[in-house]
C-alpha cells in the first residue's frame, strides 16, 4: 500500500481532495491530514508517506520550506502541490526542489487521479527497482560468500595450494593488502557424547562468530568458513599486529572454553599454520594447522597450538607390525576379544613412544581400520571407515580414538563370528563325515579345513567349539572306537588293526589305545572279544 498525506490550512480544501479520489483504487491510502506547515513537517517524519499533496502557501512555514525539509530527510518522498495562478511563481520555484507534480485551483477530479496514479506507478517502479537491487546485491553476497567458502574448502583438503593477491581480490572480492597471510584451524571436540546437527552447527556458528569478534580490528581481512568440526579461514594483518592477532585467537579460544558448559561438554582448540608474506604460502600455512590441530591428542585441547617438532620413533617402533600380526589371527578366528586386546596393545605401545604427536597417533590408529578392513575383506569398507572417521573426528584423546577403532572392529567382527556360527553346522558336519570316510588315513587338520572350505586356524576354533574338543582328540577317538569294533569282531592281529586305523607304529598305536581304553588292545580282545 502506498500511503499519502494531505497538508492544507483550509479544512475544506483536505476534505475534497480526499472526497475526489477513489483511494482504494489506485492502491493508496491516506494517513494523515495537517493543518499548517509545522504540523506537515512532524506528520511526514512519523508516519513515512510516500506522497505528500500540499499548498504552496501554509501558515507557521511556508510551502517552499516545508518541501525544502521533508526532501532533506526523504529524498524518495513524492511531492504534490497545489498552486493559484496569482501564486504560480512559487510553484515554478518548487519544482526545482523535485516536486513530482502541481495542480492549479479550482482541483479537478480528473487531474487529480491521473496525477496520483502516475506517481503511484513511479513508487512502485522505483521499489521494483529498489527490491531487484537488493534481491541482486543479496545474491551477490551469497555469491561472494559461497566463492569464500569454496576457497577455504580447497585449502583445506589441499586442492588449492598456491592463490595470488590478484585472484583474492579480484575473485573472492577479498580487500587483502601487503602484510601477513596466515591460516588458522579451530577445532571442536565432543569425544563419544552425542551431539544433535542442530546443535553441533549452533556450537560452530558460535566459534566462528567469536573467531571474527576477536580479530575484528586487528586483521585487514578475514575469511573463514565451517566443515563439520572445523572452522578454519585466512588472516591477513599488518606484521607489527602478529603478536596481537595471536593473543586474541588464544583468547577467543579460553572463551569458548567457559561458554562450552553453557551447550554440551565439547572442547575447543586452535592452530596457526606458518606466517608468510605472500597469500601463496596460504595453502602450506593450512596443511601445518591441520596437522597442528592434532597436537590436542596429545597435550590436551583448550589451547593455541603454533609449533611442532620432528618425527617420533612410532614408525619404526614396530608397534603397528604387532598388531597387524594379532589382528590378522583375530581375524582368522573371528575373535573379538582377542581384537580388542590387539587394538589395546595398540594404544598403549603408540602413547608409550617418546614426543609422539597427535597426527601420528591419528595416522596410526587410520592404519589399524585400514588393514582391519582389507584382511577381513570387508564389502562395505569404504562405508565402515567413513563411519569410524565421523567418530573420530570428534575425539581429542588418544584412548577416545583407540576407543572408537575397538569398539568399530569388534562390533564387526562379532557380527562376522555371529554369521559363521550360524553357518558352521554345514562345514563341521562334513568334516566329521569325512574323517569317519578317512580315519584310516594319515589325514591332518589342514587337509581337513581344505575339503570344507575353511583356514586351518578358524576351523580349528570352530571344529573346538562346535563338539568341545580339537580335531586331533576327535580323529584319535574315532580311531580309538573302530580299532575297538575290529577287536571285537574281528580274529585280525593287532599290527592289522594298527594300519587299518591309520597308524604305522604298533607301539604308539599300542599306548594311545591303553591311554583310552584303560587296557591293551590283547587285553580288550580278551575281556570284550
Amino acid at each position: 500500500m502506498i500511503k499519502a498525506v494531505i497538508a492544507d490550512d483550509e479544512v475544506r480544501i483536505c476534505q475534497l481532495i480526499l472526497a475526489l479520489v477513489d483511494w482504494e483504487a489506485l492502491g493508496l491510502k491516506v494517513v494523515g491530514t495537517a493543518h499548517n506547515g509545522l504540523e506537515a513537517i512532524e506528520m511526514v517524519r512519523t508516519l513515512q508517506p510516500d506522497i505528500l499533496i500540499t499548498d504552496i502557501r501554509m501558515p507557521g512555514c511556508s510551502g517552499l520550506d516545508l518541501i525544502g525539509q521533508v526532501k532533506e530527510g526523504n529524498q524518495a518522498l513524492e511531492i504534490v502541490i497545489i498552486s493559484g495562478y496569482a501564486h504560480f511563481e512559487y510553484a515554478q520555484q518548487a519544482i526545482k526542489y523535485g516536486v513530482g507534480d502541481y495542480l492549479l485551483k479550482p482541483i479537478s477530479k480528473a487531474e487529480l487521479t491521473a496525477t496520483l496514479q502516475k506517481l503511484a506507478e513511479r513508487i512502485r517502479a522505483q521499489r521494483k527497482n529498489a527490491e531487484d537491487e537488493a534481491q541482486q546485491r543479496k545474491k551477490t553476497q551469497k555469491d561472494a560468500a559461497l566463492l569464500r567458502e569454496n576457497l577455504i574448502s580447497g585449502l583445506l583438503d589441499q586442492k588449492k595450494k598456491t592463490v595470488s593477491i590478484a585472484e583474492l581480490r579480484e575473485q573472492y572480492d577479498l580487500q587483502v593488502q601487503d602484510g601477513v597471510f596466515q591460516a588458522f584451524v579451530l577445532k571442536m571436540d565432543c569425544g563419544r557424547e552425542e551431539l544433535s546437527p542442530t546443535a553441533s552447527v549452533l556450537l560452530m556458528e558460535k566459534a566462528q562468530e567469536g573467531v571474527q569478534q576477536a580479530v575484528s580490528g586487528k586483521c585487514l581481512e578475514f575469511v573463514s568458513a565451517v566443515q563439520g568440526f572445523v572452522c578454519a579461514g585466512i588472516l591477513n594483518y599488518a606484521p607489527q599486529k602478529k603478536e596481537e592477532v595471536r593473543r586474541a585467537l588464544k583468547s577467543c579460544v579460553n572463551q569458548l572454553e567457559l561458554q562450552k558448559s553453557l551447550f554440551r561438554p565439547v572442547s575447543f582448540s586452535v592452530a596457526l599454520g606458518s606466517a608468510g608474506s605472500a597469500p601463496e604460502e596460504l595453502g602450506t600455512s593450512m596443511k601445518e594447522a591441520l596437522t597442528l590441530i592434532e597436537e590436542r591428542i596429545v597435550y590436551g585441547t583448550g589451547r593455541l597450538y603454533e609449533r611442532m617438532g620432528g618425527p617420533s620413533q612410532l614408525l619404526g617402533s614396530g608397534a603397528l607390525e604387532r598388531y597387524l600380526r594379532d589382528m590378522t589371527h583375530a581375524a582368522e578366528v573371528f575373535d573379538p576379544e582377542q581384537l580388542g586386546a590387539a587394538v589395546d596393545t595398540l594404544a598403549r605401545e603408540c602413547q608409550a613412544i617418546k614426543d609422539v604427536h597427535g597426527y601420528e597417533i591419528l595416522e596410526a590408529a587410520n592404519s589399524a581400520a585400514e588393514v582391519f578392513a582389507v584382511r577381513t575383506q570387508m564389502a562395505e569398507r569404504a562405508e565402515f571407515l567413513e563411519r569410524l572417521h565421523q567418530q573420530v573426528e570428534r575425539c581429542s584423546e588418544a584412548t577416545q580414538i583407540f576407543g572408537c577403532l575397538k569398539e568399530f572392529c569388534c562390533d564387526y567382527l562379532a557380527g562376522q563370528s555371529a554369521q559363521q556360527e550360524s553357518e558352521s553346522v554345514r562345514p563341521i558336519r562334513k568334516a566329521k563325515q569325512y574323517i569317519q570316510e578317512h580315519y584310516s588315513e594319515p589325514i591332518t587338520q589342514e587337509e581337513v579345513s581344505s575339503v570344507v572350505g575353511l583356514s586351518p586356524a578358524y576351523f580349528s576354533v570352530l571344529f573346538k567349539k562346535t563338539e568341545g574338543e580339537g580335531f586331533a582328540r576327535y580323529l584319535i577317538n574315532v580311531r580309538m572306537e573302530q580299532a575297538k569294533i575290529l577287536l571285537r569282531e574281528t580274529n585280525s592281529p593287532v599290527s592289522e588293526i594298527c594300519r587299518l586305523v591309520g597308524y604305522n607304529d604298533v607301539k604308539h598305536f599300542t599306548h594311545t589305545f591303553e591311554k583310552a581304553a584303560g587296557v591293551k588292545p590283547a587285553v580288550y580282545r580278551k575281556l570284550y572279544g
